[in-house]
């Protein structure tokens, strides 16, 4: 399905957009956003008549796929009966939203702190975690991103931290594992596992331990690799958490909700934080939102005295109204069952068959409908592609009707959770056919 060519309309949008909108994370004059028509399932098209294979589910955030009838339709009907209720008062689709997103969690992390979105998440953990331990440092990773605003930049690890220096005080960075990119020269996962929490164990030690009131993690990397976790690495530090007391809060803005064929990414590692952020996926960014869920012991902290902090539309009437909706929709249909299967029938078994097959590959990693093609110039040094081979990747793939998510040397190849098998593998054969036709 598609809607007719509409080349005034277009013309008027990208007139309108050029004039009065600020793109986040550009450089104004240099983009020229595609304006969107209209989606459907793991499709997109545009007033020009052009349609998509959706390889990036927007901001890796739309798992249920577009214009899901159900979801579209509760939104409606929760507009029509009351559109927005403050934090102070209690409401219906609130309450259920927090019940529903708890009982997917670990057993004893019963509240959820809803916000806006995934970085007002992980600024609101953050602060919980100072006021529960006292304590003020936070350690992140070098490789990670935890959202735009003010704490949140600072807890980021790459260069998007750059531009909101300085940043909040007592935030300090390590380096995570990454086998192919190694800190630590390992040549295993198991020593690259070891070998990183040998050095968090190290940073904690320089830092003061019984200063720190938190480590934060995105379970899976996400827009810095989709780096899955070596084997005993999550559970590492978990047990270095425990021996200082600190809390562990794991990002799951990106990875959660079905990305990985779990409902949470921590699903797969059997490891139980103290806070979870999410965002995204809950809803499908249908409308926006956020929140952490808060072990017992966390929450119980902020039963005599207020929590420090407070949004306007925290648990908004809507977006709880689609949260509700979009979790009750994917169970029973199956959703993240189904993102599991084709990370393991087809998205995955076509991705990792590029290894090989063309020198431009380096490597292939993901879990469920959460993979990337990291593309290097040369194999032996591992020589990240160049952006003009990343441009001409980008090009080649919209030629062809598939909208890949290019990020730094990589193809993220992260469709909607909902894709069926045939359409995952022709996405990943548009990407190989693609880079057939690439030279270093």
């Amino acid at each position: 399905m598609t809607t007719p060519p509409d080349l005034d309309r277009d013309a008027r949008i990208r007139e309108l957009s050029r004039a009065h909108v600020m793109t986040s994370w550009s450089a104004q004059r240099a983009i020229d956003p595609v304006p969107l028509a209209g989606g459907e399932g793991a499709y997109f098209w545009d007033h020009q008549g052009r349609r998509f294979l959706d390889f990036s589910s927007q901001l890796v955030n739309v798992n249920i796929g577009y214009q899901h009838p159900r979801l579209s339709a509760a939104i409606a009907e929760a507009a029509g009966r009351l559109t927005t209720v403050a934090p102070a008062f209690a409401e219906e689709s609130r309450a259920e939203a927090a019940a529903l997103i708890s009982g997917l969690a670990p057993e004893g992390m019963s509240k959820v702190f809803f916000t806006g979105g995934g970085a007002e998440a992980n600024e609101n953990a953050l602060r919980m975690a100072r006021a529960h331990t006292g304590r003020h440092k936070i350690l992140a990773s070098y490789r990670s991103y935890h959202g735009g605003t003010a704490g949140a930049i600072t807890l980021t690890g790459e260069a998007r931290r750059w531009g909101g220096e300085p940043g909040i005080p007592g935030v300090v960075h390590f380096w995570g594992p990454h086998l192919y990119r190694s800190e630590f020269h390992a040549t295993t996962q198991e020593e690259e596992s070891e070998r990183a929490l040998l050095h968090l164990r190290h940073t904690l030690e320089a830092e003061g331990p019984g200063q720190v009131a938190a480590i934060i993690l995105e379970t899976v990397v996400g827009s810095n690799g989709i780096l899955v976790p070596p084997p005993g690495y999550l559970p590492g530090v978990r047990a270095l958490c425990d021996e200082f007391g600190i809390l562990l809060i794991l990002d799951e803005v990106m990875a959660g909700f079905g990305r990985t064929g779990a409902w949470f990414a921590l699903d797969h590692f059997g490891v139980r934080p103290d806070l979870i952020t999410f965002a995204k996926g809950v809803n499908s960014g249908y409308v926006p939102l956020g929140g952490v869920v808060i072990d017992d012991r966390v929450a119980a902290t902020f039963d005599e005295r207020p929590f420090p902090g407070g949004l306007t539309y925290s648990g908004h009437a809507l977006a709880t109204a689609s949260a509700v909706a979009a979790i009750t929709i994917m169970r029973e249909e199956g959703v993240v069952e189904h993102a599991a299967q084709v990370g393991e029938r087809s998205l995955g078994p076509a991705a990792t068959a590029l290894l090989g097959t063309n020198p431009l590959v380096g490597d292939v990693r993901g879990l469920g409908v959460f993979w990337v093609v990291e593309l290097v110039a040369d194999h032996a040094s591992r020589e990240p592609a160049s952006a003009a081979m990343m441009k001409a990747v980008q090009a080649g793939c919209l030629e062809r009707g598939m909208w890949p998510l290019i990020v730094a040397n990589r193809v993220h190849l992260v469709p909607p959770c909902v894709i069926t098998d045939e359409d995952a593998s022709r996405g990943v054969a548009i990407l190989a056919d693609v880079l057939a036709g690439v030279t270093p």
